[in-house]
């Protein structure tokens, strides 16, 4: 497993996480994604660490609280062994002090969280979706003291635009407040739009991407192709209105590229689709998700080799998309490109 810095930190996190939204799954959409409970829980957890992944990311809205007792109780007697990484700010209750990133709130999610993973520490908290009603010098001044406090090692954000989380960086560094060191993004062949303006920035100020849903909401896992229905079992039945919106017929093209590489290399679609990523500019961490041991082994099996030069080509090429304004300039003009030129041509 290939170890990266998390942006501008020391932490060292490896290129596949863990995503724990399958674990204690319960209602319409995480019920979907799976029920995993303790015991097959701390079985994931067993290979996930036999293959170098150390890193458990999860959310107090999965699952209400949930998907962070299950693995708490998955990762007992080795919490040195482990990175916890979860999420919060998104309501958990119909409460006013139940949503956002105020003062109370953080403080209460972080007492929370902790007793719900039974641990002392979260070594990346990251804020799920950007408050805009409580003032930027309150979440981050209370971010800071928790990590001050050691109940935090780091800090990061998630779903953020990119004034969002420039603003954010621009007063962590004036006041001297702990910065965010990860931005949790949608990316996949499926979906590019963070290589707009979240990518550069992220270069710009070194902020690791932890990318979430490398398969576009189960689009890419080989079982979705032109002409032929969705799987009876598919999660999409239930969950395609949550996740990010994709094109059927650029998903189709994307596929066909994918069934091509994979027909010659041996390798399968979701491994060429997570390898694809785990080298594009910015990325520190791909999560994965499994239901059980055969999908995470599959997925375990998208590193340790790479994509030749053509075969990323042709992925780009079948998953490019025209940027909008004002970014497109920068891709179609040379005296654009010139003065600013993109990270990914």
């Amino acid at each position: 497993m290939e170890y990266r810095n998390l942006g501008a930190s020391g932490l060292k996190v490896p290129v596949l996480s863990f995503g724990a939204g399958t674990f204690g799954g319960s209602g319409p959409l995480f019920g979907a994604w799976g029920t995993t409970d303790a015991v097959e829980a701390r079985r994931l957890v067993d290979i996930c660490l036999e293959a170098g992944v150390n890193l458990f990311d999860t959310a107090d809205v999965y699952s209400a609280g949930a998907s962070e007792e299950v693995l708490g109780q998955a990762i007992r007697g080795r919490r040195d062994a482990v990175l916890i990484s979860t999420k919060t700010a998104l309501p958990t209750g119909d409460g006013p002090q139940d949503w956002g990133a105020s003062r109370s709130r953080l403080i209460k999610s972080v007492d929370d969280a902790l007793r719900r993973l039974g641990t002392d520490y979260i070594d990346l908290l990251q804020l799920h979706a950007f408050d805009a009603s409580t003032p930027l010098e309150e979440t981050l001044s209370t971010l800071d003291g928790l990590v001050r406090a050691g109940k935090l090692r780091y800090v990061g954000a998630s779903n953020f635009a990119g004034w969002e989380l420039m603003k954010s960086l621009a007063i962590a560094d004036s006041r001297g407040y702990s910065r965010y060191v990860a931005h949790q993004v949608y990316y996949s062949l499926a979906g590019r739009d963070y290589e707009w303006e979240l990518m550069p920035l992220a270069a710009d100020q070194k902020v690791g991407a932890l990318v979430w849903s490398p398969l576009a909401w189960g689009r890419l896992t080989g079982k979705i192709r032109r002409g032929q229905p969705l799987p009876a079992n598919s999660r999409l039945h239930e969950t395609a209105a949550y996740g990010p919106p994709v094109d059927d017929e650029k998903l189709f093209d994307i596929v066909d590229v994918l069934d091509s590489i994979a027909l010659e290399t041996g390798r399968t679609v979701p491994q060429i689709a997570i390898n694809w990523l785990i080298n594009r500019p910015t990325v520190a961490s791909v999560i994965i998700g499994a239901r059980n041991e055969e999908q995470l082994r599959q997925n375990l099996g998208a590193v340790g080799w790479s994509l030749t030069k053509d075969e990323i080509a042709r992925l780009d090429e079948a998953s490019s998309l025209t940027p909008p304004y004002p970014y497109f300039p920068y891709r179609r003009q040379e005296g654009f490109a010139k003065l600013n030129p993109p990270l990914i041509p």
